[in-house]
């Protein structure tokens, strides 16, 4: 799952796009709004600088590994690690110095030996499948280098490097204004950018002269019992292949599925049951069906009232912690459905079984007292009489015992 698509949207690539397709947006976009290209016009400059900056993190597998999960803030924050700076972009593709006249200094930083991108996915698992461990087999379409022409695009020796542009891809034109040299450069018409050319016939037959071809692959996931949502599986080297780069990784994020009885926290889980007043107060039992097909009865003891939203707990039937032995604890919370008024009989024997009435307070022997009976409330009466004015009231205008209802993300 991608937090922003900022980058993306700025080379104007798909969030899947791969390193061959950031490589070429980048390229045209570059050549479009260079400054020496548009000295007239300040936001090519701008652009310009946006998509250098772009392509800084999109091309390094490490970085758009963290943009892609955290944003730019995750990169701000110091997590990106290394890569190429902007001023060293145009030294990848065109050659020679930097693309700003030199100013920056020298050429390219040494990073490293240079590795497709990573390949992330999102594996949806639910509850029953994280409680119990299980191995899930997933199939990705990945690009692998063409086993007909080893990756050469072609027959061996028909791939020649561009005479025109000496396989940088661009060719580069310097144009004296005055005083001032413009250097400038454009994309080479005789390979099309790609650095290198060979002859339509002598073209591999298998991937068309595009040095990989697609390859179904299907990798077998462990998820141990126990894994937290947002935990990652990696499979290192399983990526896309590229002629000249090491494999890409491939790396599959955990997401737990909401389940329709229990809500997990870390190790823990919760479970609403309703009971009756008669459980509530003489006791009884209830069934839970827990993740493992098993079938929990919970006894509630006589004189042991459960009061309405009371929270009980059972130890260790939680969820299993992630590669240790022990188990979180399970969390009842009860609800207590009271009889209809048309379900209760011979009240008169509560007063046999239930403690006391409270006392009241009477009124004084001289006041005058009225009688009065309690009515059901209408809804749609107190919707009219409390409507849209009355929701932009305080709290202390409710009538008692009502609450204002909060939207709580769960």
């Amino acid at each position: 799952m991608v937090k922003e698509t900022k980058y993306y949207e700025i080379l104007g690539v798909d969030i899947t796009c791969t390193e061959a397709q950031l490589k070429t947006a980048y390229k045209k976009g570059a050549l479009k709004h260079h400054p020496d290209k548009n000295a007239h016009n300040p936001d090519a400059a701008e652009k310009f600088k946006d998509l250098s900056k772009a392509y800084e993190v999109l091309s390094d597998p490490q970085k758009r590994q963290i943009y892609d999960q955290y944003g730019e803030e995750g990169l701000e924050q110091g997590a990106g690690g290394g890569g190429m700076a902007a001023e060293d972009l145009f030294a990848q593709f065109f050659g020679g110095g930097s693309a700003f006249g030199g100013m920056f200094g020298g050429g390219m930083r040494d990073t490293g030996p240079k590795k497709a991108r990573t390949i992330s996915h999102v594996h949806k698992v639910s509850l029953e499948d994280i409680y119990r461990g299980k191995i899930s087999k997933l199939a990705l379409q990945k690009s692998v280098i063409c086993a007909a022409c080893d990756g050469r695009g072609g027959k061996e020796g028909a791939v020649k490097t561009c005479p025109g542009c000496n396989g940088a891809g661009m060719k580069t034109m310097m144009r004296q204004m005055g005083p001032m040299i413009q250097r400038f450069q454009s994309i080479c018409p005789d390979c099309q950018g790609e650095g290198e050319t060979i002859r339509e016939r002598d073209r591999c037959k298998k991937c068309a002269g595009k040095k990989t071809v697609v390859e179904r692959k299907v990798l077998h996931v462990h998820v141990d019992r126990g894994v937290q949502s947002g935990q990652k599986v990696e499979f290192r080297g399983e990526g896309d292949q590229m002629p000249g780069v090491l494999p890409g990784d491939v790396v599959f994020e955990i997401e737990q599925k909401p389940h329709a009885r229990f809500q997990r926290k870390q190790d823990d889980l919760f479970y609403h049951a309703e009971i009756d007043l008669l459980t509530a107060l003489a006791g009884g039992q209830i069934y839970i069906e827990h993740l493992d097909d098993r079938w929990l009865t919970v006894n509630i003891f006589p004189g042991e009232p459960i009061t309405p939203g009371a929270i009980k707990v059972i130890k260790g039937q939680g969820m299993p912690s992630y590669r240790h032995h022990d188990f979180g604890n399970l969390y009842i919370q009860f609800d207590v459905k009271f009889p209809d008024k048309t379900q209760l009989q011979n009240l008169e024997l509560l007063e046999q079984v239930l403690p006391p009435r409270m006392e009241q307070k009477l009124p004084p022997g001289d006041s005058m007292v009225e009688d009065y009976d309690l009515e059901d409330v209408d809804p749609r009466q107190h919707a009219r009489a409390h409507g849209a004015a009355g929701m932009n009231d305080d709290d202390d205008d409710l009538p008692p015992g009502t609450e204002r209802m909060q939207c709580a993300s769960q």
